[in-house]
């Protein structure tokens, strides 16, 4: 029986030692000393048959190759590389540009694996300014009284709507927008506040305001519209008279913008009696928080000119454009519910928007799938959010939608 003690008492040295070892992240050199005193203890003290300690000592060989740098590089880590590199896929210019959009603060500390938690305990702690304080304990408490999550799911399958005019009249749907368009300009910080405390009571309620103050039409628009496109929506957007969803998720990619299949392709074509260059735009999208109710959607798609109207590219990779739902061709399907709920709140990370405008969508409440027709040829056409198409035109090829069109809008 002590002699069983006894190897297990060495099997907890040397297993135990290694796990500590690697949870402390001790540097390569000192670790390898550490396992040869154990094994020259071992060899001393230990009872273990030759041909083990034998075993052990040639384990312990092949713990020091590594110690040798050159070594280590030529014979190992580069032939690994080489065979992990063939492994991935490529990397589109789009997907770089998203990569590398953005900046990483202390969250890029949890990934160390030893985070500095006096550098985050360093920053100052974020504050509300006074009109945003008024807000969330005004505005953002009053709507969350008006809100009842049993009468939001189960019996009414929606907000009620006083929520709705409520949410317009104090312009919860503004938060991001500047107030030289007639926005509330708060700070990411209080936007967060004001969602954070609605979810507190109604995810419904919280996906609904989220989603125009972070996917929505308005985002893209500052970054990369044009003045006209700025002065033509953002107002509405402000006032609740457009209300905006963002269309990216399909059936076939989901919400990896990466993969999305929904095209638009440069050509000629005749709007308001001229020849003009447009897009051509297909598309088939589903899960479209606030589709039923939108009056604009921001379309993500990727853009290719393969006969090189605009440029010498082929590919333009992912872009957006604004379509006013309204526009002849442009189907809104069945709501969806999910769950048999009317919402299904999730939560996600969200960058700064890349060149490309980038962007992704969850599931959440009054979505609905979008689809595209093609219209007949006096349709209106959308106005595309690149300084190079500011006037474009739409004639769509894609399937009819089967789904009845939802007229919801409020």
């Amino acid at each position: 029986m002590s002699g069983l003690i006894v190897s297990f008492l060495w099997l907890l040295l040397f297993v135990g030692g290694g796990i500590f070892l690697a949870y402390q992240r001790i540097d390569l050199r000192t670790s390898t000393i550490a396992a040869g005193i154990a094994l020259l203890a071992y060899w001393i003290f230990g009872d273990g048959f030759v041909l083990w300690k034998l075993f052990l000592t040639l384990l312990f060989g092949l713990m020091l190759i590594p110690n040798f740098i050159e070594v280590r590089r030529e014979k190992i880590t580069k032939p690994l590389l080489d065979v992990y590199r063939k492994m991935l896929p490529s990397m589109s210019d789009t997907e770089r540009e998203a990569l590398e959009a953005g900046s990483v603060w202390w969250d890029g500390e949890l990934f160390s694996g030893m985070p500095d938690w006096d550098k985050l305990m360093s920053y100052p702690a974020p504050k509300l300014s006074d009109e945003e304080q008024a807000f969330v304990d005004g505005p953002c408490e009053e709507l969350c009284e008006m809100l009842d999550d049993w009468e939001v799911c189960h019996e009414l399958a929606d907000m009620p709507k006083k929520a709705w005019d409520f949410i317009i009249e104090k312009k919860f749907f503004a938060m991001i927008i500047p107030k030289q368009y007639g926005g509330l300009e708060f700070s990411a910080y209080a936007n967060a506040a004001v969602i954070s405390k609605l979810a507190s009571r109604s995810p419904t309620a919280s996906s609904t305001v989220g989603v125009p103050n972070s996917l929505g039409p308005a985002e893209l628009l500052l970054h990369y519209g044009t003045e006209k496109q700025k002065d033509r929506y953002l107002p509405g957007l402000a006032a609740g008279t457009e209300i905006p969803c963002f269309a990216l998720t399909s059936p076939q990619a989901g919400s990896d913008a990466a993969a999305l299949i929904d095209n638009g392709v440069v050509c000629k074509g005749t709007w308001n009696g001229k020849t003009i260059v447009g897009i051509r735009l297909n598309w088939d999208k589903r899960y479209i928080t606030l589709a039923p109710v939108a009056t604009v959607l921001g379309l993500a798609f990727k853009l290719y000119d393969p006969d090189h109207l605009i440029g010498d590219k082929d590919e333009y990779g992912i872009t957006a454009a604004l379509v006013p739902t309204d526009t002849p061709g442009v189907e809104i399907g069945r709501r969806h519910y999910p769950l048999s709920i009317p919402s299904t709140p999730s939560s996600a990370v969200r960058n700064r928007p890349a060149k490309a405008g980038r962007c992704w969508l969850s599931c959440f409440r009054l979505a609905a799938r979008l689809r595209y027709r093609r219209p007949p040829p006096a349709a209106a056409r959308p106005r595309v959010m690149r300084q190079a198409h500011t006037r474009s035109f739409v004639n769509s090829s894609t399937r009819r939608s089967r789904t009845s069109r939802v007229s919801a809008k409020r």
